[in-house]
This record gives C-alpha cells, sequence and structure tokens, in this order.
C-alpha cells in the first residue's frame, strides 16, 4: 500500500513538473517569433527536435521500443494529428481572432472534455473532489489570464473549444497506448506524425534556414525542444500510468500558474490582485487533489 502510494505521488509529482516546462514555453517561443519564425514553424521546431531526442534515445536504450503493430497506429495518429497538429492549428488560429487571455481560457475547456471522455472510455469516477478542482483551478485560469470584456465570435469561440478538445486527447489517447506500449515509444510516433503532417505547409526550409543565421533563436530553440516540450511530455505520459487522466488534466492547470510566475520574474510582467488570487486558486485546487480522502473511497 505504501509502495503503490509512493508511486502516485511521483506520478502526481512529474505531472507537475511537465505543466511547469509548458508554463515556460513563452520564455523560449517569444525570442523565437521575434526572430520571424510562425506559429506553425515554432511548433515543427518542437516536433521535430522531440523526434530527433527520442528517435536517439530508443536507439541507445532499446531499438525493440521503436516496434509498432501497425493495426495499433490509429493510437499515434490520435496523439501526433489531432493532441499535436489539430491542438496548434485551432489554438493559433484563435489567438489569432482574439486575446491570448480568451484564447488561453477556452484551451483550459481540455479538463472538462478529459474528465467526460475519461468516464466514457475508461469508466473513472467523476467524484465532487475532481469537480470542485476542475472549478476551483478554472476559476483560477481566468483570473490568472485577466478576464477580458470584448466579445467573442463564434469562430473564435468554435476554435478556441476545438484547441481544449485536441489538447484533452494526448490524456485519451496516450492512456490507450500506454496499456501496449512503452512511454517513449508513444512519444516517439506522436512527434513522427506530427512532423510528418506539419512538414507540407509549415515552411520547413525557411524556419531552419532562420535558426542556423541567429544563434539566440537557435538556442532557445533548443530550449523550447528539450525543457519545454521533450521533458514535459516524458514526465506527463509517465505520469499517466499510475493517475487518473482526469486527474493529470486538472493537475496540468499549474502550467498558467507558472507562465505568469515565469512572465513576471523573466519579462517583468506585473502582477496584479486577480492574478495572485487565481494563481492561489489553482494551488488550492492542485492540493485537493491529492490530500488523503479521510478515508472515504470515491471523494
Amino acid at each position: 500500500m505504501k509502495t503503490k502510494t509512493n508511486k502516485n505521488a511521483l506520478a502526481v509529482a512529474m505531472i507537475l513538473i511537465a505543466a511547469s516546462g509548458w508554463g515556460v514555453i513563452g520564455v523560449f517561443s517569444r525570442p523565437m517569433t521575434a526572430a520571424g519564425l510562425s506559429s506553425f514553424q515554432v511548433t515543427l521546431v518542437r516536433s521535430v527536435t522531440v523526434m530527433v531526442l527520442m528517435g536517439a534515445l530508443l536507439l541507445v536504450k532499446d531499438r525493440a521500443l521503436f516496434k509498432v503493430k501497425l493495426r495499433d497506429f490509429w493510437m499515434f495518429l490520435g496523439t501526433g494529428l489531432i493532441s499535436i497538429v489539430f491542438f496548434n492549428v485551432c489554438y493559433f488560429s484563435t489567438i489569432q481572432m482574439t486575446t491570448l487571455a480568451t484564447a488561453s481560457i477556452l484551451l483550459y475547456t481540455a479538463p472538462c472534455f478529459v474528465m467526460l471522455m475519461s468516464a466514457v472510455f475508461f469508466h473513472e469516477a467523476v467524484t465532487a473532489r475532481k469537480l470542485t478542482a476542475l472549478v476551483l483551478a478554472f476559476a483560477g485560469c481566468v483570473l490568472v489570464s485577466g478576464l477580458t470584456s470584448g466579445s467573442i465570435t463564434p469562430r473564435a469561440l468554435l476554435t478556441g473549444v476545438g484547441a481544449g478538445f485536441g489538447y484533452a486527447t494526448y490524456s485519451i489517447f496516450g492512456k490507450v497506448a500506454l496499456k501496449k506500449y512503452h512511454t517513449f515509444t508513444v512519444i516517439f510516433y506522436t512527434f513522427v506524425v506530427s512532423t510528418v503532417c506539419l512538414l507540407p505547409f509549415a515552411g520547413a526550409g525557411e524556419a531552419f534556414a532562420i535558426l542556423a543565421s541567429n544563434g539566440r533563436a537557435a538556442l532557445m530553440a533548443l530550449g523550447l525542444g528539450v525543457i519545454s516540450t521533450f521533458m514535459p511530455y516524458v514526465f506527463y505520459t509517465t505520469g499517466l500510468e499510475s493517475v487518473e487522466a482526469g486527474k493529470a488534466s486538472v493537475l496540468a492547470f499549474a502550467e498558467p500558474m507558472v507562465a505568469t510566475i515565469s512572465g513576471i520574474l523573466v519579462f517583468h510582467e506585473k502582477l496584479n490582485v486577480m492574478n495572485a488570487a487565481g494563481i492561489g486558486l489553482i494551488f488550492v485546487a492542485i492540493v485537493l487533489l491529492n490530500v488523503p480522502a479521510g478515508g472515504k473511497k470515491g471523494e
């Protein structure tokens, strides 16, 4: 029992570390965008970096991990095409049509989708504790992002919710794939698929030409690939082995909290009372999911 508890605690820690890695994406992506890379090119660079790093790791660790059955490839089409490419296309489209704050709020509809899909596909219980944590975390995200009063078009709403759905599907497809394949195998083929799908329209030649001529942008690309993509996906996918998908998706709300803190520390963005309150709510939600349930099963 103690061993299982320790394993779950480690899995939770891994998911929080992953969310922290995703939370500092802006630290690396902003200089890359300033250097001339588009959002799609930044996404392509992330995908290629993870594909190469994970491929090298598999070559060293165990080449047998490259083996997958053709009939199971739908799982990686799900994680790569829907969870990475579809998510990014929807998210970047939303950003172009509305504010970043509104886009991020719509993105974090993801745990709602995860909780519902997990109940249907994995029979995970939708408990009062999970729902309370979800509401607290979402409210915290709204406060952290900054609530906007401007109107939003139906198209922006559709792509924003689409981004949330795409983001959510990684927890679902990933959970299914992990029942048959190693964590590293799942991540490798996820980014093989996303890279192949992005190559035709992302402007790969232009992207890598910019990185080759701009040392700082290249360094930021490496940081984005390793610290904000490779490591987070390794930690999050590993954590999914021991943590319910619904719970993991709520824990990932630590991402906007970390993003806000990194913005303050790196870009000297101001922290107001609403931001601080939002960080507090997200922290409370994370604690709520991980304190002992008082012996009551299903809380």
